[in-house]
């Protein structure tokens, strides 16, 4: 979400600023883009990492920011960084072995899934459904429906023609809600294959 007053053209503004060496410029730039910058991330990969990746995307962007043309806006530049992030994490995660951390994991969900409330359980249900989708159909569906971006924006995020955004967001929510009717049913297959 993007303060009052402010637009991409603003945000732009601040990272030309910044890439000149205004300290100012800089603080308003992180501060204006963060929020969504954590929110693209932990629909990407979790909300555990996202504080983490986003740190990470900011040294990346800050490093970067020299080069930085204003062939699009800040935020799409930014938020395909972003996007850069979040791939090499899962790439890095699939290397490392895995450890269990609970013996029942099964026990303690639904037990978490009994102490909440049903708010608590919609957000467990979107996380399924949307951890369920492809990367790729995720990624275009997060940035246009949950962030709000233009179809272009996410092309250019996503680094792939605006069709095929188009595309992977019309499937994903087919996905979406062949999951939601599955879980509906009680048939225990959550989540949507690609």
């Amino acid at each position: 979400m993007l303060g009052p007053g402010v637009n991409d053209a603003q945000i732009t503004r601040w990272a030309l600023a910044a890439k000149s060496g205004d300290r100012a410029a800089v603080t308003a730039f992180v501060e204006a883009t963060q929020h969504q910058v954590h929110r693209f991330l932990a629909h990407l990969v979790n909300l555990n990492e996202a504080d983490d990746l986003t740190q990470e995307t900011y040294l990346r962007a800050l490093r970067a920011l020299p080069g930085f043309q204003a062939r699009s806006s800040a935020r799409t530049w930014l938020l395909a960084i972003a996007r850069r992030v979040g791939a090499d994490h899962i790439r890095t995660s699939l290397r490392r072995p895995r450890a269990a951390v609970l013996d029942n994991w099964q026990a303690a969900a639904d037990a978490a899934r009994l102490r909440d409330s049903a708010r608590f359980d919609d957000e467990v249900l979107l996380r399924q459904v949307l951890d369920g989708l492809a990367p790729e159909r995720r990624e275009a569906f997060v940035a246009t429906q949950v962030l709000g971006l233009s179809y272009d924006e996410a092309a250019v995020i996503c680094d792939c023609p605006v069709g095929t955004i188009r595309s992977r967001v019309a499937r994903a929510r087919q996905d979406l809600v062949a999951a939601l009717r599955a879980d509906n049913r009680g048939d225990g297959r959550l989540g949507a294959t690609s």
